[in-house]
């Protein structure tokens, strides 16, 4: 059976292919038209090196001058010399350019429900229909073409690739915005949207340490697609979830969240309100002070951030002021449109 492989490039594109059992990994993706830069082929001169985000890889010769024992630990692998075990993803710190491969698909998809789910909060879905199944992985995004403008809006996927080729995506409501606007007052059942997709540099990685996931608002978005794909897939570690919004009025899709301690084994969730109503009894102020510091000091861990510049400029000054050298941190920063 082939295994599904996700080339991801420095310039946030990735490239979805499949590759034969036992098949050299290069050798798959040059039949698939990705021209990985290359010269020796004889994992000696590590021109084509990249990095393995997850699954299960073996690696035929490395000499040590191309890679050394720690990029070896940190999981580095030299396209030539590498054969697939499972489902993987791979990153190069190059751009996609240099591959002369193609950009994300250019997709239309029917709007199949649109919910206004907090009071700042739609989520909309799309089918994209029977052919052509999009493949993205948890926490990228797709940027979508507003019917009836010129305007285009990006959003992280709510969801984990589906075989019904369905997504999902949380909207923020502005007073006045272009996306907004259409989503309360034109958005109907049967409408097409054009997007491009997949796009974007932060999605899930290898799982080999505890996972803290903080989202900011509509960050949400992409942390639900990485909890979707830790639902289905199992998770060894334990994940503890934070979301924050300014407003409790703000807080979504908290039945589904959940859900999630049912079928993830050792999940925890905590919510923080920084300017909450007078009925509001939980957590008050911002994430970085309430995050459990016994919880990160004992262990190694993967800490993935969502949300507005701000917040996640915050928590990246409170980790360098915590000294707190063995979170690993990877961050979306996405900047809110105000029109």
């Amino acid at each position: 059976m082939n295994h599904k492989v996700a080339f991801s490039f420095a310039d946030g594109k990735t490239l979805f292919f499949p590759v034969q059992p036992n098949e050299i990994l290069l050798d798959a993706a040059l039949r698939n038209g990705i021209n990985i830069p290359l010269d020796c082929r004889e994992g000696v001169c590590g021109t084509c090196q990249g990095r393995c985000e997850s699954g299960d890889y073996s690696q035929d010769y490395v000499d040590e001058e191309a890679l050394s024992s720690q990029d070896l630990q940190q999981r580095k692998m030299l396209t030539c010399q590498t054969r697939v075990k499972s489902d993987a993803a791979f990153y190069f710190d190059f751009a996609s350019s240099l591959c002369n491969a193609s950009g994300p698909e250019q997709l239309s998809g029917t709007v199949t429900e649109v919910r206004q789910v907090s009071a700042s909060t739609a989520i909309l879905h799309l089918d994209l229909g029977p052919t052509n199944p999009l493949d993205f992985l948890p926490g990228q995004y797709a940027r979508l073409l507003i019917p009836g403008t010129e305007s285009k809006r990006s959003y992280s996927f709510a969801n984990r690739p589906s075989s019904g080729n369905q997504l999902q995506f949380l909207i923020r409501l502005l007073p006045d915005g272009v996306m907004s606007n259409y989503i309360r007052e034109r958005c109907q059942v049967g409408d097409n949207i054009a997007l491009e997709a997949p796009l974007g540099a932060f999605y899930l990685r290898h799982v080999a340490k505890p996972l803290i996931l903080v989202a900011g608002g509509t960050g949400l978005s992409a942390l639900l697609g990485m909890l979707d794909e830790l639902a289905e897939r199992g998770c060894p570690q334990p994940v503890h979830l934070y979301y924050g919004v300014r407003d409790d009025a703000d807080l979504c899709e908290r039945a589904r969240i959940d859900a999630y301690a049912e079928r993830i084994p050792g999940f925890r969730y905590t919510e923080v309100v920084s300017d909450p109503s007078e009925q509001w009894t939980g957590k008050r102020g911002y994430i970085a002070e309430h995050f459990d510091i016994a919880e990160l000091h004992d262990a190694p861990a993967d800490m993935y951030v969502c949300g507005p510049p701000p917040m996640v400029e915050s928590i990246k000054s409170w980790l360098q002021s915590q000294a707190l050298d063995s979170v690993h941190l990877y961050y979306e920063k996405f900047t809110e449109s105000n029109i």
